[in-house]
C-alpha cells in the first residue's frame, strides 16, 4: 500500500492505494493551511481507504518545484514517516505529477505553473508504454522563452498568469488547461511509482530535500534589501 502527499501548490492532496486506479484521495485547498490540515487529511484518507498506517509500505511525495512552504510541509511528513515506520520513500517533480493527468500515448504534454516574478516553471513529458520520457527537464523561464527550446506539444497544462497563457496558447495553438483540472493530485503520484522515468526512490531519506525550483520568497526580498546573497537553499530544478 502506498501513500501519496502532494503538496506543491495551494491545493493539497493525499492518496492511499496499490494503484492510481484503486485509491482514495482527499484534497484542499489554501495556501496557508498545509500544515494544519495534512496530519488530518491522512487520517481521512486512510478511513476512506478503510487501512491504517500499518498496511502502508512506502510514502510518495511531489519533489517540487513550486510552493517552497508547501514542499516543505509534504516533505517533513514524509521524512517523519519514513523514519518512525522504516517506509520507503518515492518523489516525482510536481511538473510531471500535473502532466500524467493528460497523458496520451506518446504525445508530449507540456507542464507549467506560475513561479513569480514574470516567469513560470515548465517541464515536458511524453507517456509512452514503457515509462515516462522527459522531453524538458523542470526548469524557470520566461513564457516567452519557451518555443526556443520546445516544439509545441499537444497538451498545456498548468496555472500561469493570463498574460503567460496568452503567450503560451499564440505559440502552441493548444488552451492551456488550469486548475482544477491542471493541479496535480496526490493519486497521479501513485501511478508514477515503478514507471520507468518516473518517480524515484531515495535512498537516504534523511539527507533529501525537495527541489524548490527557486529560493523562497522572503530569502529573495532579504537579498533584495541587503544587496548580498543567502545560501540558496532551492536548488536547481530536475
Amino acid at each position: 500500500m502506498l501513500l501519496a502527499l502532494e503538496t506543491a501548490t495551494d491545493r493539497a492532496s493525499v492518496a492511499v492505494g496499490r494503484s492510481e486506479q484503486d485509491a482514495a484521495e482527499t484534497s484542499m485547498i489554501g495556501a496557508r493551511r498545509h500544515a494544519a490540515s495534512l496530519l488530518s487529511m491522512v487520517s481521512a484518507v486512510l478511513g476512506q481507504a478503510g487501512t491504517t498506517l500499518d498496511a502502508v509500505t512506502a510514502v510518495v511525495v511531489s519533489d517540487g518545484p513550486g510552493s517552497f512552504t508547501g514542499l516543505r510541509v509534504g516533505a517533513s511528513m514524509a521524512k517523519a514517516l519514513v523514519r518512525a515506520r522504516g517506509l520507503s520513500l518515492w518523489t516525482a517533480p510536481s511538473l510531471m505529477v500535473r502532466a500524467a493527468a493528460h497523458a496520451r500515448a506518446d504525445h508530449v504534454v507540456l507542464a507549467v505553473s506560475d513561479a513569480l516574478r514574470g516567469e513560470i516553471y515548465a517541464a515536458a513529458y511524453r507517456f509512452t508504454r514503457s515509462g515516462v520520457v522527459t522531453v524538458m527537464a523542470p526548469t524557470v523561464c520566461r513564457p516567452g522563452e519557451i518555443p526556443n527550446r520546445l516544439e509545441p506539444p499537444a497538451v498545456i497544462v498548468g496555472d500561469v498568469p493570463a498574460e503567460a497563457s496568452e503567450t503560451l496558447e499564440r505559440w502552441s495553438g493548444r488552451t492551456v488547461v488550469p486548475s482544477p483540472a491542471g493541479a496535480p493530485a496526490a493519486r497521479r503520484l501513485l501511478g508514477l511509482v515503478g514507471r520507468p522515468g518516473g518517480a524515484r526512490e531515495i535512498g537516504e531519506a534523511g539527507t533529501w530535500e525537495p527541489t524548490y525550483g527557486r529560493p523562497a520568497e522572503a530569502q529573495a526580498r532579504w537579498e533584495t534589501t541587503h544587496g548580498r546573497p543567502l545560501p540558496d537553499p532551492a536548488g536547481s530544478p530536475r
